[in-house]
């Protein structure tokens, strides 16, 4: 591709907050966030108010863990992937004993899936596909290191590649119904943006039932504002999904054939199509069966032309689609730059891409205390600074756009995100996401994740 990106997204001159911790001292806190969220058996994704695994959180975990400890970076994704379940699913959270979070593992009620893990309790839904990242990841940072440990990552990227392969399988064949070739999500969590309007028109056409069982949230007790969290409303569809799901018995492809909600997610059809890629990586180098390096190529090929073909004609932005009413969703959010985590894309729809995220619609808005972009454009209609993913800005998103950008080539770009990422979370409460104007914290602070790219970031400028 012969595209020229050197014009990276560029700083906003809005309200400045000072520098609050100098940079060894920032990866000092953020190592401690990390010991202090470890069980023996887990790292909470937040101390308060996720008290359990989350899949996508633990692939991010596991890189900060690569630049203090690789074996207990391993034991975490090997923690997680022992969870997987036999038709090759990786659950979207691992439940740990504190019932402190709401929906818990009785609420899911997947202890008599047919495919559910045994001797471990487990959502019934996924997340992201970014594993496989994750592992490469840490097999590049141990080969900075010390030859032991070198040896240590790459036994264990070898020795996990199959269980990858299987959970990039079952994405294909439980999860990609219809012609638009995208991968479906059958809930708003599964796409790890829980209540983004990319959600809001399919979600309208869910209609809770009567005998959607009373509950009491607790997320909303944690949080000082409510506000920033989903309504009840909004509540009331999750948990009405997670109710179909028990009632098909979670059955995969009854529950697509048959959910209220069914979305091809582009976002995510991006991430499997460049996780296919790194798949491919790793299993060349390390000697894996020829065939699924063939199916992985097939299936990265399928993922990255679905994502192209769903590039709106005038902006460029890459779309969901409700396969359920059959129609384009043109909500515009963070997801519609896709293409430029895959590519794919003709080249004039990455430029035009590219010059959208400089724009002032995005990074360059004027009032941005750092070039992060935002989940939701600032200039968009709807657009709320404090609520989760309709407005604030979050680091791990920035890191997979980030590493994206590295991998592409594109270095000077993915060196000002990694400089945006670490000025908005240079004060050391590692929020959860970050209203974009003041950089406040919202969410949970001491977030794992957050802690982890963080450290990553700061690593790889010493590198």
């Amino acid at each position: 591709m012969t595209v020229d990106v050197t014009s990276p997204c560029e700083g906003a001159a809005g309200g400045r907050r000072p520098v609050r911790y100098a940079r060894p001292t920032l990866a000092a806190r953020a190592a401690r966030v990390l010991r202090d969220n470890d069980t023996g058996a887990v790292i909470t994704a937040a101390p308060r108010l996720y008290p359990h695994m989350w899949s996508w959180d633990a692939a991010f975990i596991s890189i900060g863990l690569a630049r203090l400890d690789l074996p207990r970076a391993v034991a975490e994704l090997e923690t997680l992937f022992k969870a997987q379940w036999r038709n090759g699913m990786v659950p979207h959270i691992v439940f740990t004993d504190d019932d402190a979070y709401f929906p818990g593992p009785d609420r899911w009620g997947t202890d008599t899936a047919v495919d559910g893990p045994r001797n471990v309790r487990t959502s019934g839904i996924c997340q992201p596909p970014v594993h496989a990242i994750a592992v490469q990841r840490m097999v590049e940072i141990a080969r900075t290191s010390s030859p032991e440990e070198r040896a240590d990552a790459e036994r264990f990227a070898r020795s996990i590649w199959p269980a990858l392969y299987s959970w990039h399988r079952w994405l294909v064949e439980y999860r990609t119904p219809g012609s638009s070739g995208l991968i479906a999500i059958v809930h708003g969590w599964e796409s790890g943006m829980d209540n983004s309007p990319r959600w809001d028109v399919p979600y309208a056409a869910v209609n809770p039932g009567d005998e959607l069982p009373p509950y009491v949230r607790k997320d909303v007790r944690v949080i000082g504002d409510p506000s920033e969290r989903p309504t009840d409303k909004e509540y009331d569809r999750y948990l009405w999904l997670i109710e179909e799901m028990r009632r098909a018995g979670y059955d995969q492809k009854e529950i697509v054939r048959r959910s209220s909600f069914l979305v091809g997610d582009v976002f995510i059809t991006a991430l499997f199509a460049v996780s296919c890629d790194v798949l491919i990586e790793l299993g060349t180098e390390f000697g894996q069966d020829e065939d699924k390096l063939a199916d992985l190529a097939l299936w990265a090929s399928r993922a990255r032309d679905a994502v192209a073909a769903s590039c709106h004609s005038v902006s460029g932005m890459a779309r969901d689609r409700d396969l359920r009413a059959n129609r384009w969703l043109d909500t515009q959010t963070i997801a519609g730059f896709a293409p430029l985590l895959c590519g794919g894309a003709p080249d004039e729809v990455q430029l035009r891409l590219l010059s959208l995220l400089d724009s002032d619609r995005w990074c360059g808005h004027p009032g941005l205390l750092a070039p992060v972009p935002p989940s939701v454009s600032p200039m968009r209609p709807g657009f709320n600074p404090r609520q989760y993913w309709r407005g604030p800005q979050w680091p791990v998103v920035n890191w997979l756009f980030g590493w994206a950008f590295e991998r592409r080539g594109w270095h000077e770009r993915a060196r000002k995100l990694r400089e945006a990422g670490l000025r908005l979370t240079d004060d050391g409460a590692f929020g959860e996401y970050y209203e974009p104007f003041s950089g406040e914290p919202l969410g949970s602070t001491d977030q794992s994740w957050t802690a982890a790219v963080v450290l990553d970031w700061l690593c790889a400028d010493a590198d």
